[in-house]
């Protein structure tokens, strides 16, 4: 007996009506079913069959299906109509193989509990492979059957390769039945060797192997899609429980810090959505507090974050004023007072005479990186980047005025004292 053929013609199999149009989506997400796609594509040897019997399985061209050991069967229909039945042949696994298979799975819960919830663990299939048992179909083990006269795979059982794909996609088990067990004697053989363990044997702990695990890898589905942005950050949980906090705990500090994370996270996730990828900066403590002073704080927590910034509470307000027109950057440029000489020197100069005509351009003073229009009381500074960032004075403090800008006239002009600058929450 052939092991391609059925036991005496007796197999009932299963039967699955055909499948919907397949249009805009993959035939195959498990790894088991991508698996067995690619046995098909290194069985095939002709690319235009492989293309053909892609597009009826996409159309809609293959009817109800039937698997059973050793053969999945169905009637595929051309794009002009034509009718063919066929089979796809699978070597069944002999008894000897079936009892060394199910030993492999009952050594370790975790393949147990993976089967149970229909699913094939990589690491067993590795095991059985090494132990020269190929429940995944290899080369030359889909063998086609066509009554269209093909002598290799046709657009016909490819076709029916790419629709059983599907199916094994919900259900693996249909692996087993064409290697020879039905789902039920499969797991009522595992059943019995997982109960006959000897007395004495500690059972193996739950859970999965990290071997497993590690195999499973590069064969997980792809992660859903990015949430929505929501219309507001989270607000923060209060910690108000009326009980003693625990010592060194503020449940103030705590909760604005809480409310300070969610906007954070907001921020982020909106600027995922928005297809920006920058990587996040190391902050340092001092600068992680003019972040978290940009938000309302009860006045002790204010107090803390104006001494851990070691800025005080006026020089916080200015700081959190520079963070909010860009971030660490325009805090860097608050604080810095640095050399600007060579090249550097020569392009903000030439720069400078660029933005206005030579009878409308003001009269800068030039220090470090700083360029002051006195009359005027406003001052571009020079970022590391090359942009200029607008600030003016405010009784006698020199603040922020704005976000950077690679035109200096236009930097300048935010910084005039007609322009609107946002106004600055205390911390």
């Amino acid at each position: 007996m052939s092991r391609y053929d059925d036991e005496d013609g007796r197999d009932a199999g299963r039967t699955f009506a055909a499948l919907p149009p397949a249009r805009g989506r993959a035939f195959a997400r498990s790894w088991w079913g991508r698996a067995w796609l690619r046995a098909l594509e290194d069985a095939a040897l002709e690319a235009a069959a492989v293309k053909a019997g892609r597009r009826l399985a996409r159309a809609g061209g293959v009817g109800a299906v039937t698997v059973r050991p050793g053969r999945v069967t169905a009637v595929v229909r051309d794009p002009s109509g034509a009718a063919h039945r066929a089979d796809v042949l699978l070597p069944r696994l002999s008894d000897e193989e079936w009892a060394r298979f199910e030993d492999l799975a009952v050594e370790q819960a975790g393949h147990m509990a993976a089967l149970l919830d229909r699913e094939l663990p990589p690491h067993l299939m590795e095991d059985a492979a090494v132990a020269g048992i190929e429940l995944l179909p290899g080369l030359g083990d889909l063998d086609p059957d066509c009554d269209c006269g093909a002598w290799d795979h046709c657009g016909h059982t490819v076709a029916l390769c790419h629709q059983v794909a599907r199916l094994l996609d919900e259900d693996p088990f249909l692996l087993l039945l064409m290697r020879g067990r039905d789902e039920d004697a499969f797991l009522a053989e595992l059943h019995v060797r997982s109960s006959a363990e000897p007395s004495g044997v500690t059972p193996p702990a739950a859970g999965v192997d990290a071997a497993e695990a590690w195999a499973a890898g590069e064969i997980l589905p792809p992660l859903p899609e990015l949430p929505g942005l929501p219309s507001a950050p989270g607000a923060s949980p209060s910690f108000a429980t009326g009980s003693p906090a625990a010592p060194g705990v503020d449940p103030a500090a705590l909760e604005h810090l809480a409310g300070r994370t969610a906007v954070e996270a907001y921020r982020l996730l909106a600027a995922t959505l928005r297809g920006e990828r920058r990587a996040g900066a190391d902050l340092t403590a001092a600068q992680d507090a003019v972040r978290l002073a940009c938000g309302p704080a009860p006045a002790a927590v204010a107090e803390r974050l104006a001494a851990g910034s070691g800025r005080g509470r006026d020089g916080l307000m200015t700081a959190v004023r520079a963070w909010r027109t860009g971030g660490p950057a325009a805090l860097a440029v608050l604080d810095e007072d640095r050399a600007v000489e060579g090249a550097a020197l020569a392009r903000a100069r030439a720069a400078l005479e660029a933005a206005w005509e030579a009878d409308e351009r003001p009269v800068f003073h030039r220090s470090g990186n700083r360029w002051t229009v006195q009359e005027e009381g406003v001052q571009l500074r020079l970022g590391g980047e090359g942009h200029w960032w607008p600030y003016r004075d405010e009784r006698g403090r020199w603040v922020p005025a704005g976000g950077a800008d690679p035109d200096p006239a236009t930097a300048l002009a935010s910084a005039r004292p007609d322009a609107d600058v946002p106004a600055v929450e205390g911390p």
